[in-house]
C-alpha cells in the first residue's frame, strides 16, 4: 500500500501527517483504526489525519495544538512524499 504523507518537526514535536479520503475522517471508530493501523509505521509520534472536502479545503484529525497549527500552514508547504507500507 502507498500513502501520501509528511513527518513534521516542529517547536520540537515530530509529527505524521497522512492524507486519507473523507470516508475515513467522517466516522470516529474509521478514524481512530486508522490512526492505530498507521502507529506502527510512525512510532512514538502523534499522527495527524487530513481529509479534504469537495472544494479541497483541508481538515485535520488529531492532536489539536497541531491542527491548529496545521491550519495556519498550506498545503503545498507540507513535505509530502509517498510512503510504501508492506
Amino acid at each position: 500500500m502507498t500513502i501520501h504523507g509528511a513527518v513534521i518537526i516542529e517547536q520540537g514535536v515530530t509529527f505524521a501527517i497522512v492524507s486519507v479520503r473523507p470516508e475515513v475522517t467522517r466516522y470516529t471508530q474509521r478514524l481512530v483504526e486508522t490512526r492505530m493501523a498507521l502507529s506502527s509505521f510512525f512510532p512514538n509520534m502523534p499522527i495527524i489525519l487530513m481529509s479534504q472536502d469537495n472544494t479541497g479545503q483541508p481538515h485535520y484529525y488529531g492532536r489539536k495544538d497541531i491542527v491548529d497549527f496545521l491550519k495556519t500552514v498550506r498545503l503545498d508547504q507540507i513535505p509530502w512524499k509517498e510512503y510504501h507500507i508492506y
